[in-house]
Formats: C-alpha cells, sequence, structure tokens
C-alpha cells in the first residue's frame, strides 16, 4: 500500500470511527492544527503563524486525496472551505481586537 491510500485508509477508519462526516473532520482538523501550532510555536494566533500550519496540512491533505483517487473539483473546494474557515475567523479576530488600556494606578 503506497502512502496517499493508507492515509486515505486512516481517514475512512476516523470517519467510521467517530460518526463524523467528512466535512465535519474538515472543521474539527483545521482547529486542531491551528491551536496544535499555537501550542509548539508559542506564537499568538494573531500573527497567523499558527493559521499558516493549516494552510500547510490542508494542501498536504488535498495533495495526499489528489494522488489517491484524482481531481474532485467540488469536494477539494468544499474541504479547504471548511478546513480553513474558523481557523481564520478566530486569527483574523485575535489580530484585529482592540488592545485593552491598562489601569495604571
Amino acid at each position: 500500500m503506497n502512502i496517499p491510500e493508507f492515509y486515505h485508509e486512516i481517514t475512512l477508519w476516523i470517519s467510521r470511527t467517530t460518526g463524523l462526516s467528512d466535512p465535519i473532520l474538515h472543521i474539527h482538523a483545521g482547529l486542531v492544527v491551528l491551536l496544535t501550532a499555537r501550542l509548539i510555536c508559542a506564537r499568538s494566533l494573531g500573527t497567523f503563524i499558527p493559521f499558516f500550519f493549516v494552510i500547510l496540512a490542508e494542501a498536504t491533505n488535498e495533495i495526499l486525496d489528489y494522488m489517491a483517487y484524482g481531481w474532485r473539483q467540488a469536494d477539494t473546494y468544499l474541504d479547504i472551505a471548511n478546513t480553513l474557515f474558523w481557523p481564520l475567523v478566530i486569527s483574523l479576530v485575535v489580530r484585529l481586537r482592540p488592545v485593552p488600556r491598562r489601569d495604571h494606578r
């Protein structure tokens, strides 16, 4: 078995084991990668460095999917949107939030 097929089997096993659909798994995976990268890098979500890891993970996922069963345009775009949406929103909110004023007493 080659790597793309093995990866595909793992993702199918995760879906069967959890009972979650592919779109929901993409949403969870994006958030898990974002928070894991945040912890490992020790960088704020507002720096977009953790978000970069989500992009990298999703790109790797889609390349392996392509190698396993070819180009499926609608599925690929939906996977990308589901994976990146909430990590992007969280990163933007952290980046654009107002800086609180500290009380100097």
